[in-house]
Formats: structure tokens, C-alpha cells, sequence
């Protein structure tokens, strides 16, 4: 990414990223420390808390249904990885606040409520799905029940969150990214084809099924995903604070080269390693399982616990730590990424460099969205599903989020100098696009799917129920029908609701009904 380089003042892009904060003593890495230990930070945090345990169970039901398939994406999906966390980095460097402080500014009010909503709801749940992930791993390798160990994880990361001062957190975070390694150790002791693996990487594959269709959004959703926009440019605006020498970008434009710099390093380093680690846990699951016949893993611990008798208890456990440790990362990063985008809506105080009592309501929100996700996680809802489909959400979500980021990013009214233009701007929309198609792709898959469905139905009709039972008469040439089937998977039983618009024939009758789950007999009203 040389655009860090274009768009700063001549000379100064040529400074390698420790900005002005070599001359003294970080708060989180101390001066002994190499050089590029100091430059990593919120990208290198961020990124790794992208691997948390619903992305675990998303590339590992990929590499486990698909094999090598769906590899390349890791490969095809970095520059856009990079691109748009760069972007987001740039905001928090650039003006000083998160995106919803962005928002709350420039933006109308609907536009930054209906952005932080979405947010909301995409973080509770995956924070639901991750400490059920985190929870299930644990119980493959102690005993005791499983809602102890939810509880257990969700009121540590909470009083992690609180406790500790803003430099000890962040080195307790940088820390956790270590748990990382463990996917690399696994593949190590796996039997992988490597090459199919450089074939599924290198070469793109994609049939127009509805499952790898809904897959793919999966992984661009755990790949890019909103909650990691706001976490990154809330953090870049964060060390303005825990470096006094910073200040933000509009202000003091002489520091613009060396700290477009060191966000380059930080985020390509950061997303380099995830996607590496992503690699592994698909090509894992691809040479093991997928390899053997197992193809249905739908969530993280049932990866682990699948390997055990194909790869010995040490990938196993070594497998399950890393869940926990992915997701002793990822859940504060959750939570804090909505309590950034609440408060600054609100205009509160916040920030984990302040004390409790400075900003009360935004540590309250980190409490509440963990306790939403630790409810969801003992719910109703099924972990199994919520793992896999937090990353469909996530997908689905990131694309309006997206569009609006990137409108902020290349307005000079907001960003000055430093709106971002040239590649950068290409391939952040490059990477919106595609989000969207891919989102488009997945949910005309299923509409299709279940049009034919229920085309079927009609043309073969279940004990000798004919379709002008249902539906009037439709067998007029000029007559549009349009067959929406509603699927509620509920009780054990399904409705088809069948309707008409758009059509010459005027609409006669609409009856709606009933059948089992083979969609063989009528039920009783």
C-alpha cells in the first residue's frame, strides 16, 4: 500500500511508523523492545481478534464441507482486508474520533442510529456465539458444566476490561494474539495435500450453490467485519491520548507521513498473520476431516473435538486452547467496539484510557452488550447455529456500514488532507462491492431455492391436493403468479404461505397451508 506514502506531505512517508513516540518510553512496549513491536498495535489487535471463535467454526465448516475449495478467498481477500482497516484506522487518526463519533458529527441523526443499531445487533450476537464457542472448547478439556464456564468467561473479560489501565490492557491483548500460533502447530502435524492446498489457494473456484454461496458471505463477514471498523479507528483515537505527543491528523498535519506509515505496517502485519491463521484452520479441517468423510462441523469445539481420533488428542487440545484464547481476545474487542460506537453517538465520555467514574455509562455499555451476549449464549437461541450465522450477519451487516465509512473517508470537508483517494479508495469500494454482490448472490440463491420449492408443490400436489384448491384460477396465459414461501422452523413444522401479485388475473383467493416437514400430508388447522 504505497497510498500512505501519496498522500502525505514529500519526505515524511519515509519514516518508519514509530511516529514521534521513539523518543519516549510506550506505555506497552518498553524501548528494549524491537522496533516493529512498537509499531504494532491497534491493526496488529485488531486483526487478530478477527480469528475469534466464530471465525474459527466458519473456516473450519468451510475447509470440512468444501475441502481446499473455498481457500483462495483468504488469499483474493487480503489487499481488501487491508485496504478498508487502513481506511478505518486512517478516521481515528485522521480526525481524533471512532466512526460513530464521525457520524454524530457530520451525519444525520438516522444514518448514525441506524449504523450503531446494526452494529449492536451483529456484536451481541456474535458475542453470544463466541462465549458458547469458548465455553464448549473448555469442556472438552476440564469437566464441569457449561454455563458455569460461560458466565466465568464473560465476567472475567468484563472485569478485565475495567480493571486494568489502558497500557496493561492493551499489553494484555497483545499477549492473547499469541494464542494464534496454535493453528499453525496443528496444521504442522496434519497430513495436508500441499499441493491442492496451493491449488485451492492460488486457483478460484466457486460453484452457484445456496451452501457455498451462504459460506462465502461467511467468511467475508468473519474477514471483514463492522465491529473491527470501529474498533480500529476508536483505538487510533484512543492513543492520542496514551501518547501525548500524538495529536490528530487535521491538527498537526507534519505528522501525517510517519503515522500513515506505521497504520501501513500495523495492518498489514496484523491481517497477514490472520489470514495465515485462517489458512491453517481451513486447510486443517480440509486434509483431516474433509478428507475422512467429515463434512459437517458447525461450530469450533466440533472441529476440535472431530480431530481427536484423526489427529491424536495433542491437535485437539491444542485446537481447543486456541478457541480460548481467540476468544479471551475477540470478546473485549466486541464489546468495547459497540460501547465506543453507543457513547460516542451519545457524545459520552469514553474510552478504557479513562477512570470508571469519568465514564461511567461507557463501561456500563461494555457490562451490558457482554451480559446481552452471555444471555443469547444461554438462551434459546441454538450456539450451533449462532456461531456459524453471527458470520452471515456479520457479512450482511458490513455492507451498509461500509458505504457509509467509505463516503466519510474521501470527504475532504471531514478528513482535510488526508481523505483517502487513488488505490486505497478503489479498493475500499472494490471491497464493498463485492460484499454486497456476494450478499445479493446468497439471498437470490435462497429465494430461488424456495420458489422452486414451492413450484414444485403446486405441480405435484401432496394427497391429491390440486393448486386450484389453493390458489383460484392461475392457468391464464397473461396471469404473473409469484410463489413466496415463508419457512418457520418452529414446532417441528413448516408453512407455506403462497400468494399472487402482479398479475392480470386479479387475485382471487388466498389460502395458506399447512404440511409436516416432508411436505407430504396437509396438518389440521
Amino acid at each position: 500500500m504505497s497510498d500512505a506514502r501519496l498522500d502525505s506531505p514529500a519526505g515524511e512517508g519515509d519514516a518508519l511508523a514509530g511516529e514521534d513516540d521513539d523518543a519516549e518510553e510506550s506505555p506497552v512496549v518498553g524501548p528494549s523492545k524491537p522496533r516493529l513491536l512498537r509499531v504494532l498495535g491497534p491493526g496488529l489487535i485488531t486483526s487478530a481478534s478477527d480469528d475469534d471463535p466464530s471465525g474459527i467454526a466458519t473456516y473450519g465448516q468451510a475447509g470440512a464441507q468444501l475441502g481446499y475449495g473455498l481457500c483462495w478467498t483468504l488469499l483474493y481477500s487480503l489487499p481488501l482486508m487491508v485496504a478498508v482497516q487502513m481506511i478505518s484506522a486512517r478516521i481515528g487518526r485522521t480526525t481524533g474520533h471512532g466512526i460513530a463519533g464521525v457520524l454524530a458529527r457530520h451525519h444525520p441523526g438516522a444514518v448514525l442510529q441506524g449504523v450503531v443499531l446494526l452494529l449492536l445487533a451483529a456484536n451481541v450476537l456474535n458475542l453470544g456465539a463466541d462465549l458458547g464457542a469458548m465455553a464448549d472448547a473448555v469442556t472438552l478439556l476440564l469437566p464441569g458444566p457449561r454455563w458455569a464456564y460461560v458466565v466465568a468467561f464473560a465476567l472475567g473479560c468484563t472485569l478485565m476490561q475495567v480493571g486494568l489501565r489502558y497500557a496493561r490492557y492493551v499489553a494484555v491483548l497483545k499477549w492473547l494474539t499469541l494464542s494464534l500460533f496454535a493453528y499453525p502447530a496443528v496444521l504442522a502435524v496434519a497430513h495436508v495435500s500441499w499441493r491442492d492446498l496451493a491449488l485451492g489457494v492460488l486457483l478460484p473456484r466457486l460453484d452457484a450453490s445456496r451452501e457455498t454461496l451462504t459460506t462465502l458471505v461467511a467468511l467475508f463477514g468473519t474477514t471483514i467485519s463492522p465491529y473491527l471498523f470501529f474498533w480500529q479507528a476508536a483505538e487510533e483515537a484512543e492513543d492520542l491520548v496514551a501518547y501525548p505527543r500524538r495529536s490528530d491528523l487535521l491538527h498537526a498535519p507534519d505528522q501525517g507521513g510517519p503515522a500513515l506509515r506505521r497504520i501501513e505496517i500495523d495492518t498489514l502485519v496484523g491481517m497477514g498473520f490472520s489470514n495465515l491463521v485462517a489458512l491453517a484452520i481451513m486447510a486443517t479441517t480440509a486434509a483431516v476431516l474433509h478428507a475422512n468423510g467429515v463434512a459437517d462441523i458447525r461450530t469450533s469445539a466440533d472441529a476440535a473435538e472431530a480431530l481427536r481420533p484423526l489427529a491424536g488428542p495433542f491437535a485437539s487440545g491444542l485446537f481447543a486452547l486456541g478457541i480460548v484464547g481467540t476468544g479471551l481476545l475477540a470478546v473485549p474487542v466486541l464489546a468495547g467496539s459497540a460501547a465506543y460506537a453507543i457513547g460516542e453517538a451519545r457524545r459520552w465520555p469514553v474510552g478504557f484510557g479513562r477512570r470508571v467514574l469519568e465514564a461511567r455509562a461507557f463501561y456500563a455499555t461494555v457490562a451490558l452488550a457482554t451480559g446481552f451476549g452471555m444471555a443469547v449464549s444461554l438462551g434459546a437461541i441454538d450456539p450451533i447455529r449462532a456461531l456459524y450465522w453471527s458470520a452471515v450477519v456479520n457479512g450482511v451487516v458490513a455492507v451498509p456500514i461500509m458505504a457509509v465509512m467509505m463516503r466519510i473517508a474521501a470527504r475532504t470537508g471531514i478528513m482535510g488532507a488526508f481523505a483517502i483517494r487513488g488505490p486505497l479508495r478503489a479498493l475500499g469500494w472494490i471491497a464493498t462491492v463485492l460484499m454486497l454482490g456476494a450478499v445479493l448472490a446468497m439471498f437470490g440463491m435462497v429465494w430461488l431455492n424456495r420458489v422452486v420449492a414451492c413450484s414444485g408443490c403446486l405441480q405435484s400436489p401432496p394427497m391429491g391436493l390440486r393448486a386450484d384448491h389453493l390458489v383460484g384460477n392461475v392457468d391464464r396465459p397473461n396471469g404473473l403468479i409469484f410463489l413466496w414461501c415463508m419457512i418457520l422452523d418452529t414446532s417441528h413444522r413448516l408453512e407455506v404461505g403462497i400468494g399472487i401479485c402482479m398479475g392480470a388475473t386479479p387475485i382471487r383467493e388466498v389460502r395458506r397451508v399447512e404440511f409436516d416437514r416432508t411436505i407430504h400430508a396437509p396438518l389440521p388447522p
